[in-house]
This record gives C-alpha cells, sequence and structure tokens, in this order.
C-alpha cells in the first residue's frame, strides 16, 4: 500500500536522472514516491497486487472485530482508527461498513497519494500520523515498503552497501558502518560472502514513530515478516508489477517490497510497551474468521445460505491459507 509522509519513514526523496548509481533506500525512495512514483500513480496499488484487504471483505470485518474489542477494553463508545499506508482507502471503508451502531468511529487515513475521490467525508486524510490517537492504529503491509538500504558480503569479507543504477544494475559500494552496522550486528549478522540482508533500521524508526502517535490503545503491523533466527541468507528485495513478481527495478513503474525484520521493530518501541508476533492465521482465527466449510445439511435445508457460507470459507481459506496471506506476521503492541 502507499506509505506515509518522510517525518514517518526517515526518507528524502532526491529525483536524480540518468543512471547514477544509488543505495537502494535512496533509489527506492524516488521510484515509489518521487515525482510520478509507483504509490503515486492513479491506478493505485491495487492495479498491480492483491493483499488482504483485496482478497475479501472478511479482513476489514476481522479488524472491525478488533477495532470493537480495542474500545472495550480503553471503555470508550468513541474510538480512532488510523490506517497507515492507506492506499486508497479500502480497508477504512469496509471497516466502517462492519462496525457495528453505537460505536462512533473516528477514522484517519495516513497516506502520500492524494485523497481518492469518492472517500467517505468522515474519513481525515494526511500525509502525516494523527497525534494522541486512542484506539486501533493498523498498518497492513505499509513497513515493506518503507525504503531501506541493501548489504552484501563482498568477496573480501567486507560488508558493504549495495548501489544501484535506474535499470537495476548492482554493484558493491563503500563499507556498511556506524548504525547501520550496528543494526545488522544485532539483527541481521552477514558473514558468508554473497550474502545479503535489508538493513532495516528505518522500519524500526518508522514502527516507532507509529506506536508513539498512540496515546492508549493497540497498534498492529501486518506483513510479509521473519525474526532472527529465520532470516533468509540473501535477502528478499523483489519487485511486482502488474500482478506478477519481477526483478526489482527502481525506475518507477513497479513495486519495491522485501520482508520486514519485525523482531527489531517491536524492540525499537519503548521498552515497557509488551509486543506479540503470530501468524495471521492465528490472528484472525482468534478474530472468529474460520476457513472451515459449512455442514452439508444447509445445502438442502438453505441452499443460497449454503452457496455464501461457502464463498465466505473459500475466502476465509485465502486469508488463513499455509504458503500465502495465512503465513503473513502481525506485530501487536499495546500502549
Amino acid at each position: 500500500m502507499g506509505r506515509v509522509t518522510d517525518e514517518v519513514t526517515g526518507g528524502t526523496a532526491r529525483p536524480r536522472g540518468g543512471r547514477e548509481w544509488r543505495g537502494w533506500r535512496e533509489a527506492t525512495e524516488e521510484a515509489l514516491y518521487g515525482p510520478g512514483g509507483f504509490f503515486l500513480r492513479p491506478e493505485g496499488p491495487a492495479g498491480h497486487f492483491r493483499t488482504s484487504v483485496h482478497a475479501s471483505p472478511l479482513f476489514a470485518a476481522a479488524v472491525a472485530r478488533l477495532l470493537v474489542a480495542t474500545a472495550e477494553e480503553l471503555g470508550a463508545d468513541e474510538v480512532d482508527l488510523v490506517d497507515v499506508g492507506a492506499g486508497r482507502g479500502e480497508l477504512l471503508a469496509g471497516v466502517l461498513a462492519a462496525v457495528p451502531a453505537g460505536l462512533r468511529v473516528r477514522a484517519y487515513a495516513v497516506e502520500r497519494a492524494a485523497r481518492p475521490e469518492g472517500l467517505h467525508a468522515r474519513v481525515e486524510w494526511s500525509d502525516r500520523l494523527p497525534e494522541g490517537v486512542r484506539g486501533l492504529l493498523f498498518a497492513n503491509e505499509w513497513l515493506d515498503n518503507v525504503p531501506v538500504d541493501v548489504a552484501e558480503v563482498g568477496e573480501d569479507g567486507t560488508v558493504r552497501y549495495v548501489e544501484v543504477r535506474a535499470d537495476g544494475t548492482e554493484r558493491l559500494g563503500a563499507p556498511v558502518a556506524g548504525p547501520d552496522a550496528e543494526w545488522l550486528a544485532r539483527w541481521w549478522p552477514l558473514e558468508e560472502p554473497g550474502g545479503r540482508a535489508e538493513i532495516g533500521r528505518p522500519r524500526d524508526e518508522a514502527w516507532a514513530a507509529a506506536v508513539g502517535s498512540l496515546a492508549a490503545g493497540l497498534a498492529v503491523a501486518v506483513d510479509y515478516g521473519h525474526v532472527r533466527g529465520s532470516r533468509p541468507p540473501f535477502g528478499t528485495l523483489t519487485g511486482f508489477r502488474a500482478g506478477r513478481e519481477v526483478a526489482p527495478v527502481p525506475d518507477g513503474t513497479g513495486d519495491l517490497t522485501s520482508h520486514v525484520a519485525l523482531d527489531a521493530c517491536a524492540a525499537a518501541v519503548h521498552a515497557r510497551v509488551p509486543a506479540e508476533l503470530t501468524t495471521q492465521r492465528e490472528a484472525l482465527r482468534g478474530l472468529g474468521l474460520s476457513g472451515a466449510r459449512p455442514p452439508l445439511a444447509l445445502a438442502s435445508t438453505d441452499p443460497a445460505a449454503y452457496v455464501r457460507a461457502l464463498a465466505g470459507a473459500g475466502e476465509a481459506a485465502e486469508l488463513t491459507a499455509r504458503g500465502g496471506l495465512g503465513d503473513f506476521l502481525w506485530l501487536s503492541q499495546r500502549v
């Protein structure tokens, strides 16, 4: 989904033409969020890839139940809902439609792209996080598009930044040093030549800022993710265009994404904010979503209801599938 302002991501778009060598963080910043960038294009991200939000309205309904539970924990009949990386407002629209009568919701979309036409007037649209939120902050597939640098171990054993040109050609650049080197040493140690990693420090900072905007409530990040004990040895940077996975090329015509070190993001938030990390499969089942088929007896007593239940079961199965959307990680932190 489209993402938030430089204040949150920590990046600054610096458009540069030609085939100049740049680090992946700078190149991604321009390709995704610079003038004519991928997430600012008219068709929006839904024109190129399918998220849980687009897969089924059951996802928004589950988030609505989570919002209701958050309001109950706060003892409030009025609650905030912040969608970080709101795309074109699809999730907010679905949640607002599913929230039961009696719960008043102040809805905020945090997104760099312009406000879409037809969005409900009650949704406040901004490229900045609202402050003092009391409720639910939900970031679905946001952190994977916060630009990061890529590091690789050279043949001499030195960990270096990977530089890239607009056509996707790469080379190794300067040695990684300072806070980036410290982050790698703690969260993603690299040893063997050819080993690669995405340096997740900007994502840690972005998530800490998002959680920090909460006065009280729950912050949830949903994304492709991994933890320290199971980092991929060659990184995860890839591209998506028109519904297909493609080589990552920072030319603005496709998505650039990499999995998120969510354990590092969790640790970046104040130590007194506890964290829970679970799969989407477990999280959605905890919110009442099941992919179980309806009983066959229903087909004879109420065929229309059976067909609706069967369709819902299929959508729920996709959202919780192993090897697919069900393997997404949910990072939850309560303030």
